[in-house]
């Protein structure tokens, strides 16, 4: 996404995150798809979101919409429309569509916010307190987290 978009942003600062969050995003399908075609495994571990490249895909697309839907709902926006990520099992085929729908509705919902708001403390869905800056910087580096996590592992196995 250009840089000169979303130039109607309130609070330049969620401006930011959201292009990051963009980015982040776009990095990381490319790197999941090598690690697919590598075979890369994930660890053995009881969390089903780490079951499988397709589960791994699959939790993040999934967490990205919870992000932004979270932030939608503690700031009182209108829901964001975005629709359920595709399952573990039909991530592959999904993930590019699902991506630049995901992508389409995360640019527009936070853009009349004021930055003072972006300051309130919720209770995210793990149960942890948040501010919705917070948030937002959490969704920019959480597919950062599982991208970094696929290259070691793709490293590793050279």
């Amino acid at each position: 996404m250009p840089v000169h978009e979303l130039s109607d942003y309130r609070y330049r600062g969620a401006r930011a995150l959201v292009l990051l969050h963009d980015a982040a995003m776009r990095e990381l399908l490319p790197v999941w798809r090598r690690a697919k075609e590598r075979g890369t495994t994930l660890p053995a571990t009881t969390d089903p979101a780490y079951g499988s490249l397709q589960a791994l895909l699959h939790h993040v697309l999934r967490a990205s919409r919870g992000y932004m839907t979270w932030l939608c709902e503690k700031l009182g926006l209108p829901d964001p429309g975005i629709e359920p990520a595709p399952e573990a099992d039909h991530v592959e085929p999904e993930a590019e569509r699902y991506l630049e729908h995901l992508l389409e509705r995360w640019r527009l919902p936070l853009a009349g916010v004021e930055e003072k708001r972006f300051e309130s403390i919720h209770k995210a869905r793990w149960g942890e307190d948040m501010s919705c800056e917070s948030m937002l910087e959490h969704a920019v580096m959480h597919p950062h987290r599982h991208r970094f996590q696929l290259e070691e592992l793709m490293e590793a196995k050279r």
